[in-house]
């Protein structure tokens, strides 16, 4: 394999010549775009607009929308894109992902991939990990689309479904994968098409992939309805869990080898679960004076208690969630940030409000 690369050149290494061709196509474009009014240069947009219209692609127009957007950062920005950030953003419109350190001006290097793509006027998605990044880069970027005759939306939390709508409306609209991905889910349960927000998924640009395609990826994004809140169970439950004993391990091998433990739950950190021992359940029993808490007809007890013990034993305040004049707002554990509108499901949430008393 050594000798083949040796004589061919990776996969890579090839792939990055013919960009760096290209690149050097791109920046012999630069006085073109440089000797430009700012009339002409913002009327780019329309003659490549006319140019995909006549049968055009977005490959044959690549280079002069790559050398225009160039040459309006610098201008706005008072940011040129360098070589480096041209091997970028052709990267990004190829569909790959492109490394890049903090400080290297991966915001600079999507306007070009972007503005390329909103060029087809099937708008393009730029996703980012939360609202202050998504409202700042709309804002800053936003001047330069807005020079070149472009629209730039932004879909944040609480938005009405109309100003989502215009917002997805827009020839490039910044936003959350969590706003992105549950307006989708809410569109896919309207009954009327007019009553959908987005309006279709052309091209997407993903900062920090590996975040979001990765490590929340194990986060599943569900729409729920808040259901029958029976106050007085969680209360009853939190009276009942508040008194009981934990005892945590850092991963249980099996039930029956913590049953003599003297401890009323125990709170399986690697698993992310608390479960009564034999004491607890007996203690349940006595306290909610039922003879077999594994009884079905005891299941509603047994599920109160368990999301009890849970709020109780894993739920951390200032870690998990907050308590503030909204009621309890859950973290985000991968950017710290307040998650206005989404709520724990199967309970726990309701169980951590009567824990906390809210």
């Amino acid at each position: 394999m050594g000798l083949i690369n040796k004589i061919f050149g990776s996969y890579s290494d090839r792939q990055l010549k013919k960009i760096e061709k290209f690149v050097d196509y791109i920046e012999s474009l630069a006085p073109k775009y440089a000797e430009m009014s700012n009339e002409e240069l913002s009327n780019t947009t329309n003659v490549l607009k006319e140019r995909l219209a006549n049968g055009e692609t977005l490959e044959d127009i690549m280079a002069d929308a790559f050398a225009a957007i160039r040459e309006a950062d610098d201008r706005i920005l008072g940011k040129r894109p360098f070589r480096v950030q041209l091997i970028g953003g052709i990267i990004l419109h190829q569909g790959r992902i492109a490394e890049m350190k903090t400080g290297e001006g991966k915001t600079l290097v999507a306007t070009m991939p972007a503005y390329l793509n909103a060029l087809s006027g099937k708008g393009v998605h730029v996703v980012t990990v939360n609202d202050y990044l998504a409202r700042r880069d709309s804002e800053e970027m936003g001047r330069v689309y807005e020079f070149m005759g472009l629209t730039t939306g932004l879909v944040v939390h609480g938005l009405s479904p109309d100003e989502k709508k215009q917002a997805y409306l827009a020839d490039i609209t910044y936003g959350t994968n969590n706003e992105f991905g549950f307006d989708y889910l809410r569109d896919n349960m309207v009954v009327y098409k007019d009553r959908m927000v987005q309006r279709g998924h052309n091209y997407a640009i993903v900062d920090e992939v590996d975040s979001i395609l990765i490590d929340e990826a194990r986060t599943p994004l569900i729409i729920s309805g808040a259901g029958e809140k029976s106050t007085d169970m969680y209360d009853r439950a939190d009276a009942f869990a508040r008194k009981l004993r934990k005892f945590v391990i850092k991963e249980m091998d099996s039930k029956e080898s913590y049953d003599d433990i003297d401890a009323d739950y125990i709170v399986d950190e690697k698993a992310n679960n608390a479960i009564l021992t034999p004491k607890g359940a007996q203690k349940a029993e006595e306290f909610f004076g039922i003879n077999n808490l594994s009884d079905p007809e005891n299941s509603e007890i047994a599920h109160h208690i368990n999301q009890a013990i849970r709020a109780y034993g894993i739920m951390k305040r200032d870690v998990d969630y907050v308590v503030n004049e909204h009621g309890v707002m859950i973290v985000d554990t991968f950017t710290g940030r307040l998650m206005p509108g989404r709520r724990y499901s199967n309970g726990l949430h309701q169980a951590i409000e009567a824990k906390e008393g809210v």
